[in-house]
């Protein structure tokens, strides 16, 4: 008979730019927590056992994205900014729209992708403590025009 192997998985190498955001057991409750890194605000969600990072205001007009819902949009977790309804992917910052494929004779409604529009930077857990890593700016994304001005969350502009 074979012998049972012990997998160890090697704890996560922490970039030296990382910067402790917070504990594990902070997302217990609200699963969610914002902070600045680097002067740039950033929105944490841990969602089915995952976390991601983004930048906190939407890169459609600012809104704050860690007072939005999360939902399930395509088989991708979504974060809905709460101001114009505006769809992120959590994973890739992928902004998504609902239209539909002129050559498609159904005209049924699908779900389709603007590409990356927010920014997203990396997390690393590692023995509880929870780290961000800022994500290269020398690529330009929509989400970098709203990134470092300070909002009030409760105004909602007219939409743009």
């Amino acid at each position: 008979m074979g012998q049972r192997q012990t997998v160890v998985s090697e704890p996560e190498e922490l970039d030296e730019s990382a910067v402790f955001v917070g504990k594990e057991e902070d997302f217990k409750v609200c699963k969610r927590l914002r902070t600045t890194v680097n002067d740039r605000e950033v929105v944490i969600f841990h969602h089915l056992g995952k976390y991601h990072a983004l930048d906190l205001r939407c890169y459609h007009a600012g809104g704050p994205l860690h007072l939005g819902e999360i939902e399930d949009i395509n088989g991708q977790a979504c974060i809905i900014c709460p101001w114009h309804k505006y769809k992120i992917v959590l994973e890739t910052g992928e902004g998504l729209y609902q239209g539909v494929n002129p050559q498609d004779p159904r005209r049924t409604k699908t779900w389709f992708s603007k590409g990356k529009k927010q920014r997203t930077h990396k997390v690393t857990v590692k023995d509880g403590s929870i780290y961000v890593t800022l994500s290269d700016v020398n690529v330009e994304l929509d989400s970098d025009f709203f990134a470092k001005e300070k909002f009030n969350d409760e105004a909602c502009p007219d939409p743009v």
